[in-house]
């Protein structure tokens, strides 16, 4: 599905992960995660990218019977849920919206001030899908 109806932010997805080929890498439901050093995590397709400090050790691998994820890579997974969803689409309904919400000033002020990052709806969206499908706790309003 994401490598035809979701092939353009797939395909950005794994020209990033190539980039960063030498990082650490695990699969979680289906979706490949990267570990790299950029100070945000994206998700792009089947690629999820975030950042180290994010993901302690003991949730990097499948633990027991099924993979775990930190709550940032089930929230980044909702985003691959969105992606699946609105395939072309994707970009211009939530990555750009999201992209914006995450880096202009005006809403880094309004986070700083006390406003939850999940209160932006692609944000709230993203954790809504990523605990549903994958069963993990996302970021709740403290994110």
């Amino acid at each position: 599905m994401q490598c035809v109806w979701g092939f353009p932010q797939t395909l950005v997805g794994f020209i990033l992960f190539l980039i960063n080929i030498r990082r650490k890498h695990y699969c979680y439901h289906g979706a490949i995660v990267t570990e790299w050093d950029s100070g945000s995590s994206i998700s792009l397709g089947l690629f999820l990218f975030v950042t180290k400090e994010s993901v302690p050790a003991v949730l990097r691998s499948a633990g027991g019977s099924r993979p775990i994820g930190s709550p940032l890579v089930v929230h980044e997974y909702g985003h691959t849920i969105q992606s699946i969803v609105l395939g072309p689409l994707y970009f211009p309904v939530i990555g750009i919206p999201s992209a914006s919400w995450a880096n202009r000033k005006k809403y880094v002020a309004m986070r700083r001030r006390g406003v939850p990052y999940s209160a932006f709806w692609t944000e709230k969206l993203a954790n809504s899908l990523g605990e549903k499908v994958t069963k993990d706790i996302s970021f709740r309003d403290n994110f």
